[in-house]
Order: C-alpha cells, then sequence, then structure tokens
C-alpha cells in the first residue's frame, strides 16, 4: 500500500501552540462561506483536518496568521475536489469557471448570488492582500491564476487517459497543486519580506521548485489509490509507470529517488545561502529574513507530511466517498 512508504525528510517537525483555536475558527469558516454543508459533507471534511496541515506547515503561525493558512487549505482542497466528477472531464467548463475565479484575483468581485467557492475565495484573497507587500500580491497572484488555469489542462489528461511525459507532467501538476502558495502563505504568517535579489538568486529558485516538487511528489504516492480509481493521470507513479515502463513497485520506488534527490539538493544548496546573501550586500534583518525563508520551505515538507500521513483524506477516500460517483458531497462551484 502506498500509504507505507516512508520518506526521509530531515527537517524540524513542530506544532503551531494555537492549533485547537485554528480547528473551531476554520469550521465556522467553511460553514460561514457555505464551503462545507451539514451532515456527511462536514463529517468528511472534518476528517481532513486542515488545520492540523496548517499548524504543521506553519508551526510558526499564531492567532489570525494561522486561522488564515488553515483556511486557504480548505479552500484548495474542497476546491480540488470539485474536479473529481463531470466537471474534471470537461475541459472548456473548468476553464470557464477558473476564469471566474481569475478575475477575482486580479481585483473583480463575486457577482451576485455567487457560486460558494467565489465567496470563499474572495474572503480569503482579500484576508491575504490586506497590509500585504505589494511584490508579494503581486507575485501571489500570479501563482493563483497558474493554480486555477491549469484545472482544465489536467481535465484534459484526464480525457486522454493515458499518463503525460515526465516535462509535461511537472508543468501541470506544478500548477493543480498550488504549491507555491503555501510558500508565500508562510511568507504573511511569519511576517517577513524576502528581499527581491535574493528571493530570485539561483539558490533560492531552485530551492524552492525542490520543497514545491518534494511535497506533491509525496503526495502523488499517498494519494496514488484514490486518484487512479477516478481516473486522474498527473500522478509521478503513474507517469513514472507509463513513461519507462516498469512495475507499480519499481515506479514507487523510483518516486522515492526523485524526492531523495530534491531533498539533497535543497540542503546542498541551502549551505550556500550566508555566503550568497553577504555577496548581496544584505543588512542584517535581511539575512535573518531570507533564513527564516529556508526554514520555512523545511517546515511546509516536514509539516505537509506530518499531515497527510495522519489525514483520513487519503486512507479513507475510497469507503467514504466511492470512485463510482463524484468526489465530493456538495457541489460548491458553479453551482
Amino acid at each position: 500500500m502506498p500509504q507505507d512508504i516512508e520518506f526521509h525528510l530531515p527537517f524540524p517537525r513542530s506544532v503551531s501552540p494555537d492549533l485547537e483555536g485554528a480547528r473551531q475558527c476554520n469550521l465556522a469558516w467553511v460553514q460561514r462561506t457555505g464551503l462545507v454543508g451539514e451532515g456527511r459533507s462536514l463529517h468528511w471534511y472534518t476528517s481532513w483536518d486542515m488545520p492540523l496541515l496548517a499548524a504543521c506547515g506553519f508551526p510558526y503561525a499564531q492567532g489570525p496568521g494561522l486561522d488564515l493558512c488553515a483556511d486557504a487549505m480548505a479552500f484548495f482542497f474542497v476546491f480540488d475536489d470539485q474536479f473529481d466528477g463531470p466537471l474534471g472531464q470537461n475541459p472548456a467548463r473548468t476553464t470557464a469557471l477558473c476564469r471566474q475565479l481569475i478575475d477575482l484575483v486580479h481585483g473583480a468581485a463575486p457577482a451576485p448570488g455567487a457560486d460558494a467557492c467565489s465567496v470563499a475565495f474572495a474572503d480569503l484573497w482579500a484576508r491575504c492582500r490586506d497590509g500585504a507587500h505589494p511584490g508579494w500580491i503581486a507575485r501571489t497572484a500570479h501563482e493563483w491564476e497558474y493554480c486555477f488555469a491549469t484545472q482544465a489542462h489536467e481535465a484534459i489528461g484526464r480525457l486522454r487517459r493515458t499518463p503525460a511525459d515526465m516535462e509535461t507532467y511537472l508543468q501541470v501538476r506544478r500548477g493543480i497543486a498550488g504549491t507555491d502558495l503555501p510558500l508565500s502563505l508562510g511568507e504573511r504568517a511569519a511576517g517577513i519580506t524576502v528581499p527581491a535579489a535574493a528571493f530570485h538568486s539561483p539558490q533560492l529558485r531552485i530551492m524552492r521548485q525542490a520543497a514545491i516538487d518534494v511535497t506533491f511528489m509525496c503526495n502523488d504516492v499517498y494519494s496514488l489509490e484514490k486518484e487512479e480509481a477516478r481516473g486522474d493521470m498527473d500522478n509521478l507513479v503513474l507517469v513514472l509507470e507509463h513513461t519507462r515502463p516498469c512495475t507499480r513497485d519499481e515506479a514507487i520506488e523510483a518516486a522515492r529517488r526523485e524526492v531523495d534527490g530534491r531533498v539533497a539538493r535543497f540542503q546542498e544548496l541551502a549551505g550556500q545561502v550566508p555566503a550568497m546573501c553577504l555577496k548581496l550586500g544584505l543588512t542584517g534583518p535581511e539575512r535573518t529574513a531570507v533564513a527564516t525563508y529556508v526554514e520555512i520551505m523545511g517546515a511546509w515538507m516536514s509539516g505537509y507530511q506530518t499531515w497527510q500521513t495522519r489525514t483520513h483524506r487519503y486512507t479513507s477516500a475510497l469507503q467514504i466517498v466511492p470512485h463510482t460517483g463524484p468526489g465530493y458531497f456538495d457541489e460548491v462551484l458553479g453551482a
């Protein structure tokens, strides 16, 4: 079983002290926005424990900062599940619905009677922007746009019914996973601004890509059975199995090597960051912000791993939401 696979992620692990408060606030938020309904839907959502993901992935976040991270995780996963049904095999309709969310990213207001996804995202994005650095807002807006725009390409992959090549898979998977976004949320939660010269340095760009890839590659292994049952093609194990070709066990082991290589590269480059900052002439506070950002990336990798090996989202998915129907209880996108 893929859930039995272990990955070595040598980064510190801790949990925000405000976890319980975040659980209460997040539950109220998903119900207030209509993102999650009552009964079975609420029970299933609660079993995911999205606030635990926020508390482990952003252990330094507290109070409203942790609430924002928990709500962002809730939005993303509920939104993602909306494509585990007919919508996920209709690229044109997916494009139209996601275009509405992209408009919200760029300043539009939700239309009267907007669906719950639009209402929840508009609230979330307004809170993200409040008091944020203009550079952060511009960058994060692009990350949301990438996430929304690539959903249609995942739908095209489902219609194709065969996995793509590795390069195509990475371009789509990095988008639909929205994995840039938690690192940006981490900056907000930690209250830092990373100087542009350091943020776009070769070291941090490569490290950021490694952290992004490690997160969704590990997730692809744990969510393999859920995704394969629903016809998803953008999964690392399926791509490796199809393109090599190789057995399922060999593909899972190859996935582990992909993760190991990225972790090793991340650690190698992390050792170069202090000297790079000195050469750039960064001030003491700026160097501290960069060092904190490196810690944010490590915390996200280890925190996500902690959550996904505990949540019922993957271990119970096919029993609670059978693959013979949509992968959700409530239609909250375009309803």
